[in-house]
């Protein structure tokens, strides 16, 4: 569970969004960073039990800056007004699939996937798809899956809108074969941040989730 000093302080910020708020309640932050690492550790320990390929994983490895990068962001808003646990193989910024929790209140999911790899890995994922659709399609449409997530996400910001060059219009994948990224997610009720059972909700998603996990990395390995 997470302490609602913890929400409250990420509501807080997404209202007072300026570095002078952020370091008159650091000590606040500080906290809130500490209760999330925590929560990151238990879901850690819990997945690595299910999926050993994460057993070298290092908790606090696996959270994101609260800084933003503006550099490039017509949006100069300093800090991110979310929380973001990812859990990979190969690390968080690594090219692999993996594991997300987002702690946003209001806006809150559990998920994963791959989101926006390079052109050799969609490739490679493209391919997987292409010659083990079969396997693929049992995972997306087994009946956990669909419980907990639907669909993998098929949105215009994640899908082209013709099939990439070498594949036809008429291949029975093709919906998945034009994506760009391939995540799934369920949203999480704020009232659920503070229940007791969060780490094993949280789990239980990912557990879901591993088959797709296995199954996008195996083709991004090959």
């Amino acid at each position: 569970m997470l302490q609602p000093s913890t929400i409250k302080f990420i509501k807080d910020l997404k209202k007072n969004n300026t570095k002078e708020w952020f370091d008159a309640n650091r000590k606040i932050y500080e906290a809130a960073k500490a209760d999330f690492l925590n929560l990151t550790e238990a879901v850690l320990k819990a997945i690595t039990a299910k999926d050993e390929t994460l057993a070298h994983l290092e908790a606090k490895k696996c959270v994101f800056r609260i800084n933003r990068d503006v550099r490039f962001s017509k949006d100069k808003s300093p800090y991110k007004t979310n929380m973001g646990m990812s859990i990979s193989k190969g690390g968080k910024l690594a090219m692999s699939a993996g594991y997300y929790f987002h702690l946003e209140p209001g806006a809150c999911f559990i998920g994963g996937g791959i989101y926006m790899p390079m052109p050799d890995e969609v490739k490679k994922i493209r391919q997987e798809i292409d010659y083990n659709w079969e396997e693929f399609k049992k995972i997306i449409t087994s009946k956990k899956f669909v419980a907990v997530f639907g669909d993998v996400t098929k949105s215009a910001e994640f899908s082209l809108v013709r099939p990439p060059k070498g594949y036809d219009e008429t291949n029975p994948a093709i919906d998945y074969i034009k994506l760009k990224s391939w995540i799934a997610s369920t949203a999480l009720q704020d009232v659920e941040l503070a229940d007791k059972n969060l780490v094993k909700k949280i789990v239980t998603v990912f557990e879901v989730m591993k088959p797709l996990i296995n199954f996008l990395n195996r083709g991004i390995e090959s």
